[in-house]
């Protein structure tokens, strides 16, 4: 794979090396320097970078650092991997990158990668989006040392009682749970909490929003802990029949079945 000289915002996918995209893993592979955040991305996955490459972690950088380390590199007309862990687009902390690299005129492209979120989905073998019960997903997190806008407080989200994401919250799980049951949630509310999901050492706690500050205090579970919240995480739906999409459903025709006649 030929890069040009650019930062490629790199997404590394939650954990597991392999869950990297085709196209991210090329770029480690290729570029000519690797900046990574140490301590998040596997270091399994950045020793893919090329014996060519310059491969630098970020833990102990600013961000006007990074910017110039980066900016060095490409005014010299190399490539940089600029690895993030997860997805770069949710909590990436990339527009601010972005900003200073466009001033210097430095061109840049963003590579997605597999979201904490969708990776814990999978290790508890959730759907997050279930008919008749919850179509929508709200990603967020609990208010800390950086605020969040006044119309986005967790009780004004979860007043919609759909299913409900929680990045970077794992040490605010008695807050959650106090604004959650103010939206009128039951303390009932199936939740699961998996941290480092898809790592060697991952932790899965299935809990309800009454006992989640508990469990989490007793499993030692502070940060990088992704919170799912809402009753499409109930580990009983697969014993239960009960919520059918109609996509698959014999008379219901669509786009990709429009030859099937309603009693096929």
């Amino acid at each position: 794979m030929e890069l040009k000289p650019r930062v490629y915002m790199v997404g590394a996918g939650p954990g597991d090396p392999d869950l990297i995209t085709v196209k991210g893993q090329n770029i480690l592979m290729n570029a000519d320097l690797v900046l990574y955040a140490d301590s998040l991305v596997s270091e399994q996955l950045i020793s893919r970078a090329g014996s060519h490459a310059r491969v630098l972690p970020s833990s102990g950088m600013d961000l006007e650092q990074m910017v110039e380390v980066m900016a060095e590199a490409v005014l010299a007309g190399n490539s940089v991997a600029r690895v993030h862990t997860g997805d770069p687009a949710v909590y990436g902390a990339i527009l601010e990158q972005m900003v200073l690299l466009k001033q210097r005129g430095i061109p840049y492209e963003i590579v997605p990668g597999v979201s904490s979120v969708f990776a814990a989905a999978a290790v508890l073998g959730a759907e997050l989006t279930v008919p008749d019960l919850t179509q929508t997903v709200i990603l967020t997190r609990a208010e800390g040392r950086t605020p969040v806008p006044e119309r986005e407080k967790l009780r004004a989200l979860a007043s919609h009682h759909c299913t409900v994401a929680l990045f970077l919250s794992a040490a605010l799980a008695e807050q959650v749970v106090k604004e959650f049951t103010e939206a009128g949630w039951s303390k009932d509310t199936p939740v699961a909490v998996v941290q480092r999901a898809t790592w060697p050492d991952q932790t899965i706690v299935r809990t309800t929003l009454g006992r989640l500050d508990r469990d989490l205090r007793q499993a030692g579970i502070r940060m990088h802990a992704m919170i799912l919240a809402g009753w499409a995480l109930d580990p009983g739906l697969v014993d239960r029949d009960e919520h059918r999409s109609r996509l698959y459903d014999k008379s219901f025709t669509h786009g990709c079945r429009t030859g099937l006649a309603a009693d096929d």
